[in-house]
């Protein structure tokens, strides 16, 4: 029987021996790729959440900074002369919508409630009470900017919204011992007024229940 050449056979051994370094070569650079990739992806997700923080961050000192600064053509009464009694018959208040002053026992449900006819004045002082903005609107306000400060008011706990047809402003914003007329509902101050006196510092009974009161039948 003959024998295969040693020539031959130191080919394909050499052959072989290439092939496992070529296949090594590619399974090195694909492992090296893999972490190049994985390692940008990781890069990216650090800096998107780095991005997203320092946004959040910016929006945050933005609202404290608002709320810091005096809201343009606010009124404002004296908290602590208010009164707070709670009566059972009807109160002459001195401003219109009222901002504080002796009320009903039952309060206004005032967690984001949208009401579509004027509330009892005395129950929704008592919603202030417990730190609520009541946005309220008369027959001038546009219906489409009516339309977004419901929205607004359903998504923002110790809220609430109401017609008010004998006010002087088309819309009003009413927080314990404040007030403002404003334009629409995209009004810079609309969030200012929010930022500043939703459970704010006029609160008189901070923490106090929005629930669990009168709601509108």
């Amino acid at each position: 029987m003959a024998t295969k050449p040693a020539s031959t056979d130191n080919s394909r051994k050499a052959r072989i021996a290439e092939m496992r370094k070529a296949e090594q070569s590619r399974e090195r650079r694909n492992k090296i790729l893999a972490i190049t990739v994985s390692a940008a992806v990781v890069a990216g997700l650090v800096g998107f959440g780095a991005y997203v923080l320092n946004k959040e961050s910016d929006k945050k000192e933005a609202a404290e900074e608002a709320a810091k600064a005096p809201v343009t053509g606010e009124q404002s009464w004296d908290a602590k002369k208010l009164g707070r009694n709670h009566v059972t018959k009807a109160v002459s208040y001195p401003m219109n919508p009222p901002v504080g002053g002796d009320h009903h026992q039952v309060w206004m449900n005032c967690d984001g409630d949208v009401y579509k006819k004027p509330l009892a004045k005395e129950n929704a002082v008592h919603s202030l009470e417990h730190g609520a903005v009541w946005v309220s609107y008369n027959d001038k306000a546009p219906e489409a900017e009516v339309k977004k400060l419901e929205e607004k008011v359903a998504k923002t706990p110790y809220t609430l919204i109401s017609p008010v047809k004998d006010q002087t402003g088309a819309i009003m914003l009413s927080a314990w011992g404040k007030q403002v007329t404003v334009d629409s509902a995209s009004d810079p101050r609309v969030n200012q007024f929010f930022s500043k006196y939703v459970q704010g510092p006029q609160t008189p009974e901070p923490g106090a229940a929005c629930t669990g009161g009168l709601a509108q039948q």
